[in-house]
C-alpha cells in the first residue's frame, strides 16, 4: 500500500503519491525532492537500470506516477516531408522500461520552431487518474486528458498560439485544476495572450486571464500558499505577476525586468526568484506580498534553464554553460564557474547536490555549497535537452534517442 501525502508547506496543494514526479520540475514545481538514495555516478555501462528507445523526437521531460512513466514525442521524420506528423503520448513500465501503450494525441503539419526547440517540448502532468498533455495544432492550442490505459477523457482547444519560435507550455496542476500559460505574439491583433484553467476531471473551463502585453513566453506558473494567500506567479509579457490560482484574479503585477522569458521561477527563503531573458539578462528576487524587488543582478543570470534552490542558496546555469551560486536572501554571488558548452535542461537538487545536464549528454554533479566543487561528470552517450526527473532513488533522463532509468545497480 503506497502512502499518499499532501504537499502543504510552502507549496502548491497538489495531491501526489510519495516518490512521484507528477509534472514539470516535480511535485513542488521547482526541481527539488526530499527523497534520498540517488546515484551520483553513471556512464553508458554503469548504473543504468534500463534504457529504452524513444520513437520520434522531443524535449519534454518524463513524469512518473507509481509504476508508470509518461513521455510525449513527435514522429517528425516519418512519412513525406510536408505530410502531417503524429504527436504521441507514451506510457512505459517503470520497472523494466517496456512500452505499455502509445496514443496519437493529434496529427498535424509541423509548425515553425526555433532550432533549439522541438515539436514535443511540453512536459505532461498527472494527478494519478489522468495524464494531461499540450500540443500545438497550428494555430490552435490543444489540451487533452487521458486515463492510465491511454483512453481520451476530454480535449479542449482554448485558443490560438503564435510564435516564430514554436510552442512549449507544460500543464501545471493546482488542486483540481489544470493550468496552461498561452502567452503569445498577438501584439496589435485581436487574439489575446492568455492563461486558462480547466477542471481536471471534466475539462470544463474555470477561469481565463487576458494578458495585456501579448508577447510570447514559455514560463509555467509556480503556485505557492504563503501567509494564508494563494499565489500563482510567473514571468512573461514584460511583467512579473501574481494571480490567485483559484480564480485567476490578479494580486499584483510589475513591469519587467525584460521583454521575453523562458525559465520557470522558484520560491526560496521567502522570496520568488526569477531569471531572464531577452534582450537583457537578469536574476531577480521579489517579495511575495507585492512583487517588489529585494535584490537584482545581471551576472550569473540564466535564460532557458530554470534556477533551483537548496538550503540558503540559489543555483543557475546559463545556456552558455556558466553556472552560479548565490545567497537567496541577499543575492550575494558565491561562485561563477563554467560547466558544459551549452545547457538547455533545468538543474535539479537533492541530498546536498545539484545535477546539471548539458546538451552533449554530460550530467555535472556539483556540491550544493558556497564553495564550488564538481563531484562527478557523467556522460550518457547521447544529447540531453530535457530536464531530469527524480523518483525513489532513480533518475530518469530523456536523451535524444533513449529514455534512461539511472540507479544503483550491483
Amino acid at each position: 500500500m503506497r502512502t499518499i501525502i499532501l504537499t502543504l508547506v510552502l507549496s502548491a496543494p497538489l495531491l501526489s503519491a510519495e516518490g512521484d514526479w507528477p509534472m514539470w520540475r516535480g511535485p513542488m514545481g521547482d526541481g527539488t525532492t526530499t527523497e534520498k538514495g540517488f546515484p551520483t555516478r553513471w556512464s553508458p555501462k554503469e548504473n543504468i537500470v534500463w534504457k529504452t528507445e524513444v520513437p520520434g523526437k522531443g524535449h519534454s521531460s518524463p513524469i512518473i506516477w507509481g509504476d508508470r512513466v509518461f513521455l510525449t514525442t513527435c514522429l517528425e521524420n516519418e512519412g513525406e516531408k510536408n505530410e502531417p506528423k503524429e504527436r504521441l503520448l507514451l506510457c512505459y513500465d517503470r520497472k523494466t522500461g517496456k512500452e505499455l501503450w502509445r496514443v496519437t494525441v493529434l496529427k498535424a503539419k509541423l509548425e515553425s520552431i526555433h532550432k533549439l526547440n522541438s515539436f514535443a517540448s511540453s512536459t505532461p502532468a498527472t494527478d494519478g487518474q489522468r495524464v494531461y498533455v499540450t500540443f500545438l495544432d497550428d494555430p490552435q492550442v490543444v489540451v487533452a486528458a487521458y486515463d492510465f490505459e491511454g483512453k481520451e477523457v476530454w480535449r479542449k482547444t482554448p485558443g490560438k498560439f503564435e510564435s516564430k519560435h514554436g510552442f512549449c507550455s507544460p500543464p501545471i496542476l493546482y488542486k483540481d485544476l489544470v493550468i496552461v500559460n498561452c502567452d503569445q505574439d498577438a501584439f496589435g491583433k485581436k487574439e489575446p495572450a492568455y492563461i486558462v484553467a480547466f477542471e481536471g476531471k471534466t475539462g470544463e473551463e474555470k477561469w481565463r486571464i487576458d494578458r495585456k502585453n501579448r508577447i510570447r513566453s514559455y514560463c509555467p506558473p509556480l503556485c505557492r500558499e504563503i501567509n494564508g494567500q494563494s499565489h500563482m506567479v510567473l514571468t512573461g509579457c514584460w511583467t512579473t505577476a501574481s494571480y490567485d490560482p483559484n480564480t485567476g484574479k490578479l494580486h499584483w503585477q510589475n513591469r519587467g525586468p525584460t521583454e521575453q522569458f523562458v525559465a520557470s521561477l522558484i520560491y526560496q527563503k521567502g522570496l520568488f526568484i526569477l531569471t531572464a531573458g531577452f534582450p537583457t539578462y537578469h536574476v531577480v528576487a521579489v517579495r511575495p506580498e507585492d512583487g517588489k524587488i529585494v535584490w537584482e543582478d545581471t551576472k550569473g543570470a540564466g535564460y532557458v534553464p530554470s534556477p533551483v534552490g537548496y538550503a540558503d542558496e540559489v543555483y543557475l546555469v546559463h545556456d552558455n554553460g556558466r553556472a552560479s551560486c548565490r545567497d537567496a536572501l541577499t543575492g550575494k554571488l558565491h561562485w561563477f564557474e563554467p560547466l558544459g558548452k551549452h545547457h538547455s535542461a533545468s538543474p535539479v537538487a537533492v541530498e546536498g547536490k545539484i545535477y546539471f545536464c548539458d546538451d552533449d549528454g554530460v550530467t555535472w554533479v556539483v556540491k550544493a555549497d558556497k564553495t564550488f566543487e564538481i563531484l562527478e561528470k557523467n556522460p550518457l552517450g547521447e544529447n540531453i535537452f530535457a530536464s531530469p526527473a527524480l523518483s525513489r532513488g532513480q533518475i530518469f533522463i530523456r536523451g535524444s534517442k533513449h529514455l534512461f532509468c539511472i540507479g544503483e545497480t550491483k
